[in-house]
């Protein structure tokens, strides 16, 4: 067995005591509502009828019987994002998947969803980051109905996964299940696209021109396909353990991605009804520093620096940029992947994506008895492996010792 690195156990440990009082105080909550009892057994006949009112008559007859669960799905979608897009239909994917399961689904509400890549160098900019509080406080009244027995969050980018992460953790509870969309294909090689922008600088291209290379680069529906925040959001959603497996860079509009959304509504109905995996017991101290871990080992986003703080705040739990910078000493940079390295998210899925690099990673630094993924520099079997499976995709590849 594989010890857990001694560095990531007194991090673990140091966050562990900071928080006791917080996280105490969420825990309590959150058992309380627990206790409450399920939603469809506490609301009154008018309330529940006004929750089925607009439901097809087979889902309002699977209501009335008063055992089905109910999924209430938070959605980001809109047609701006082109990784929000494919939302469009996930909740008829989830709606069927549950009524499968003899359970019923259904969209409590959406929250805006804002694209940096549209505002940046413009004045919606500035209401970027502050949309990301406006996004939790959504999630908690779409929740907020009080009518639904387990969650599914629909959200990929940037402010928009810690604002769903954070609103959700209201309602830690329930059960909470993340379904991405996945990236987009691979458009023009980066390097092309970085020559092109260089010519139009320097006034040797047209706009057109410019125009043509970027449509070439962020082309069809899906994340954009360099590692940023959004595609680093999911790496650590599946990290901590609130995706379906290998859930985070399954393209969009593939029959694998179907499966996977249909997966993760069944799971939902699952847990449901077992009264297990609630998002409180799922988001601890622990899985926190699987995030932090993760988010170094890949690369990933420096905005978490940021965004961490204030997730894992909505469990109760106080960390600080000199957990992570204490984590960093040990956490080995498995891979550069664009704007760190050539190849992008797509090449990085090919060699192995996250469910490789959380292989490596736990087998290095594992702790049998919390049953838990933890973090610690990798192997150089990992290495070998890597190398040979990257072989001509381009990804600049840095391990540390």
């Amino acid at each position: 067995m594989t010890r857990l690195n001694p560095v990531v156990a007194e991090v673990t440990a140091r966050i562990v005591e900071r928080s006791r009082e917080t996280r105490t105080d969420y825990l309590r909550r959150m058992d309380a509502a627990r206790d409450n009892g399920v939603a469809r057994a506490k609301l009154s006949c008018a309330n529940w009828a006004h929750a089925f009112a607009g439901q097809t008559v087979a889902d309002k007859l699977t209501a009335m019987g008063g055992q089905a669960p109910n999924l209430g799905i938070v959605t980001a979608y809109n047609d701006m994002l082109s990784a929000h897009q494919p939302f469009e239909r996930f909740p008829a994917v989830i709606r069927e998947a549950a009524r499968e399961l003899g359970a019923t689904a259904q969209v409590a509400g959406g929250t805006p969803a804002m694209c940096d890549g549209v505002t940046q160098g413009r004045p919606g900019m500035e209401l970027s980051l502050f949309s990301r509080d406006v996004i939790a406080m959504s999630t908690g009244v779409a929740l907020s109905h009080d009518a639904f027995d387990s969650v599914i969050a629909l959200g990929v980018c940037d402010k928009i996964v810690p604002g769903l992460f954070m609103g959700s953790l209201a309602f830690g509870h329930l059960p909470v299940i993340f379904a991405p969309a996945g990236p987009m294909p691979s458009g023009i090689p980066n390097a092309e696209k970085a020559r092109v922008r260089a010519l139009y600088a320097q006034n040797q291209v047209d706009r057109q021109t410019l125009l043509e290379s970027e449509i070439g680069s962020y082309h069809s529906p899906g994340t954009c396909t360099f590692y940023g925040t959004a595609n680093s959001n999911q790496m650590m959603m599946e990290l901590a353990g609130l995706h379906m497996p290998s859930t985070a860079f399954v393209h969009p509009e593939t029959g694998l991605r179907d499966a996977l959304t249909a997966a993760a509504a069944r799971r939902a109905v699952e847990l449901a009804r077992s009264g297990e995996g609630r998002m409180a017991d799922v988001i601890d101290e622990k899985s926190i520093v699987n995030m932090i871990v993760a988010l170094l080992a890949t690369g990933g986003s420096t905005n978490h620096a940021i965004h961490l703080v204030a997730m894992a705040r909505a469990a109760g739990v106080l960390i600080d940029w000199t957990d992570m910078d204490q984590l960093s000493s040990v956490t080995p940079l498995l891979a550069r992947v664009y704007p760190n390295g050539s190849a992008d998210v797509n090449a990085f899925q090919a060699a192995g994506g996250v469910a490789f690099v959380a292989r490596e990673l736990a087998q290095a630094g594992l702790d049998k008895q919390v049953e838990n993924l933890k973090m610690a520099p990798g192997s150089g079997v990992f290495i070998e492996i890597l190398k040979k499976r990257l072989d001509g995709e381009g990804i600049n590849l840095r391990f540390l010792t």
